[in-house]
This record gives C-alpha cells, structure tokens and sequence, in this order.
C-alpha cells in the first residue's frame, strides 16, 4: 500500500466484509442483522460504510439522530434505517424519509401518532424502547399497559420491533447483571406480545451480547463496534479487523539542547539534546489533549514516538532521538497492527472515543 503524504484516514472495506461475515457467523440463519452506523460510522464514512454493507444484503441500519438517516437516504440507501433517539421536532421528516422511530417515552410516542395520523398513515413502523437497566432511554415495565393502551388507540402506526440495550455485556465480572437484564426483557416482551395479540421482532443484543449470549439473540441483533474491527475483549479483537487506519507525515524535525521547551505552555522540558518530529494533526482532527504529555504516542518506521507536550489545534509534536527518520516520512496513529484499542489504553480511554473523534476535515481514502 502507497506510504501516506499527508494526514489521511484508510477505510478498508474488505476488513468490513470480514468482520460482517463474522459476526454473522455467529448467528441463526434466521436472525436479523441490524448495522449500527451512527457517527460517520463511527468515524468512518457512513456513506461507503453502508452502501457497503446494503451490498452484503445487512437487514437493517441504526443511526443516533435523524440527521444522520437522511444523509443515507439521499446516498441512495434503501435498507430499512432504525433511529435510535429521534427528536418530534423532526418526526415529520422521518415519515417524508421513510426512516423508523425509536419510541422511548409518553411524549415521543403521543407526538409521533400526531404527526403520523396528520399525514394518514397507516401501520407506519415503529420500534418500541424498553429499559431494563441501562437507565438511559425506554419505557418501564409497567408502562406496557400504556403503550398497549395508545396503540389500540390508531391504526396509524404499527409496532415493528421490540428492543432494549445490554449495560455490560462485555464484561464477565457483570454475567448475573446481564442475564437479570435478559430475563427481564423476555418478560416484558410477553407481556407486550398477551397485550397486542401480535408478535414484534424482538432485539437487545449488541457486538458483545452476539458474542457472548448466544441465548439472546432473538429475532435481530445490534452490531456497531464489531464491525469496525473491535470485540471488547483482547480474544475477540484477534477475531476482528480494523477497518480505519489512520496516517500522517512529518512535517518537520527539530534539534533542541537540554532545557528547552516544546509547545505551549512550554509543556515539554527536554532532558537532553533531543530530536523532534512536527505532525500535521491535532484536537481538531480528534486527537484529544489527554494524548499529550506522553501519554499517547505514534509509530514511525516501525517504532513508538511519545507524543510531547501539548496536542495542539492542528499539530502534535512526538520525541524522535531514537528513531532513523526524516521529514516526509509516514506516521502511524492506528492501524490493523498498532490498534485504536492500544492508543486509547494508553489514555486511559476506549477505542470508542478515538475512532468517533476523528474530524470530518481529515480525507477519507477508501480501499476497495
């Protein structure tokens, strides 16, 4: 692969397939598979992502805001698209978008039978939030009479699916929590399903509930940040491929004599004659200060340079005494070898938080 020549994000798509297919591996025929692609594809390119994805024939889409569907739609995507934490205020254009609310409250499920009987529709798919712990969106269980209650009220909607959110399903110290969780979605779910006299698709599991409760895959699963390459667990990252990678150069390279400083604040106090390498990247383009002060780091040629310093607006500025380098050269920030996982760890931070960071203003390089 050509050596970067300026800051650029790697989007490879071929990584993508083999996470998808993973993943998919771990389920029934039978169930569904729902792509979450909210945040650029977490920091990705949605666009790419799921034209990539509607190609491998992925069942559904999730984004966070309506927003986000409407950029899908007009790329072209037909892939039924979930949203996951729409506003009223835009409930009208997710009936002109053929977009799918996320029906969490009293307040969004009144409002959107308004605006969906406004418009005479009729049997318009929604997904109806349970909360069974997470305790940040949803219905209560004993809201179900509620709900039921409304439904039989209007012909206008119609209840596509059921859903939760696992809070720890990665983590083995919280087994009994999670499985509490799951029982408790099941019996909401049949509450629901005695009250209505239909069966909705039921979903709860995310990339760590596919992974490790198989007993509660349901009807459809959630996948965001398996199929960008990472597992929550160092076993199941090695199962995985990055998908992003991302690359800058050396700007330029700096000799400084014992005392002198580095960036602002004069942050940096160098020990000895040291080398410095300027990189064109900075808290703009989502590298966040906590990597400054060698905290984070970045490989060049093959070897770890500190960050130094402060992380500045549009720089970072990394100790490079004991590398064989020069300007022009590539940086490696992550990639499939120096993970985003690994950077953010040394932060004291998740891959997560990296990935989604990183700015729109930085180029997008697909690799098909």
């Amino acid at each position: 692969m050509p050596k970067a020549k300026e800051t650029v994000l790697e989007i490879d798509l071929g990584a993508l397939t083999h996470n998808f297919n993973y993943l998919k591996s771990k389920l029934k025929p039978t169930t569904k598979f729902l792509a979450v692609v909210k945040a650029f594809a977490y920091g990705s390119d949605s666009i790419e992502i799921a034209k990539h994805l509607e190609h491998l024939n992925v069942d559904y889409f999730a984004v966070a805001y309506t927003k986000e569907g409407v950029v899908l739609r007009d790329a072209g995507i037909k892939t039924p698209i979930l949203v996951l934490h729409p506003q009223p205020v835009n409930f009208n254009t997710i009936i002109e978008r053929c977009l799918e609310p996320s029906l969490y409250n009293a307040k969004v499920l009144n409002a959107f039978i308004k605006i969906a009987e406004e418009q005479s529709q009729a049997n318009y798919p929604v997904h109806i939030k349970f909360n069974t712990g997470l305790n940040r969106l949803g219905f209560w269980e004993n809201d179900v009479d509620y709900v039921v209650s409304k439904l039989k009220t209007t012909k206008s909607i119609k209840v596509k699916s059921i859903f939760s959110h696992l809070a720890a399903s990665e983590d083995k110290d919280e087994i009994e929590f999670t499985n509490k969780q799951i029982e408790f979605f099941k019996l909401i779910s049949k509450a629901f399903e005695n009250h209505i006299g239909s069966k909705p698709w039921l979903h709860l599991c995310n990339t760590s509930g596919v992974l490790n409760y198989s007993e509660a895959h349901f009807d459809m699963v959630r996948c965001g940040i398996g199929l960008y390459g990472f597992g929550n667990s160092a076993k199941e990252n090695e199962n995985l491929f990055p998908v992003a990678s991302l690359k800058s150069v050396i700007s330029q390279i700096h000799k400084i004599e014992k005392g002198e400083t580095v960036g602002y604040n004069r942050a940096y106090k160098a020990k000895g004659f040291e080398k410095t390498a300027t990189i064109p990247i900075g808290h703009a383009d989502g590298i966040s200060r906590i990597y400054g002060n060698e905290n984070g780091y970045v490989k060049i040629n093959g070897c770890k340079a500190p960050i130094i310093g402060n992380v500045c607006m549009d720089m970072i500025m990394v100790n490079i005494s004991d590398i064989n380098c020069k300007e022009g050269d590539e940086v490696i920030l992550f990639d499939a070898a120096n993970k985003a996982s690994d950077l953010a760890e040394s932060a004291n931070t998740i891959s997560y938080e990296i990935i989604t960071s990183i700015s729109q203003r930085v180029k997008r390089s697909i690799i098909k």
